[in-house]
């Protein structure tokens, strides 16, 4: 299979490691090519749509089954209607990759019980300071995490793996943002879900 054979995923970087995962527990990592934005976009969402305008269309003029690796994710609906102009091409469902990860059902529910959650998935809590302390300005201006936070009252990890050093850097994490700590472990099976509706994979994670 050549590569304008297989199907073309555009995928946050945040999603990297997980998705890497999730295609070769099936073998399917020849099967399907994914792009990676840079995974900072987590943290500028006005720059998603911009960043996937050019290698969407170069794999739409290629004649390439492509797929679109992001919820909403703080869009506003920006990427549903830059995808609505191009028929057939997907994203994975949802308003965000916490609803991903931990399914509709058990986000809501996370909402309903404390709205002041800042959620962290395993790779922000490895990539805590670049990611989110260091995008958000913190590093310089330590100061204005009071004004960031100020209606936050814990963090919620949505773990992908038991991994203890995961954990541990999250509540780290945590006690940088004057936060309490809670764990869910939350698994992958969501975003192999999604993903698996456009491409038609089915992991075992």
């Amino acid at each position: 299979m050549t590569a304008s054979d297989r199907p073309l995923v555009i995928a946050c970087g945040a999603l990297a490691g997980d998705l890497r995962t999730i295609l070769r527990a099936d073998g399917l990592d020849d099967t399907v090519e994914v792009d990676y934005l840079p995974a900072n976009l987590h943290m500028t969402p006005q720059r998603i749509v911009g960043e996937l305008r050019p290698r969407v269309d170069a794999a739409i003029a290629a004649g390439r089954s492509v797929f679109v690796g992001y919820a909403d994710c703080g869009t506003g609906g920006l990427l549903d209607a830059f995808l609505a102009d191009r028929p057939g091409v997907e994203r994975l469902p949802g308003a965000h990759c916490y609803e991903l990860f931990a399914g509709t059902a058990e986000f809501d529910a996370l909402q309903d019980e404390e709205l002041g959650t800042f959620y962290l998935t395993d790779f922000l809590a490895k990539h805590f300071d670049s990611v989110v302390w260091g995008a958000l300005g913190l590093e310089t201006h330590p100061q204005l995490r009071d004004l960031y936070f100020a209606n936050y009252t814990r963090v919620v990890l949505l773990a992908q793996t038991d991994d203890p050093a995961v954990t541990a850097r999250a509540e780290t994490a945590a006690a940088r943002l004057g936060l309490a700590f809670e764990r869910r472990l939350v698994g992958r099976s969501g975003l192999a879900d999604g993903l698996a509706t456009a491409v038609q994979i089915r992991a075992r994670v």
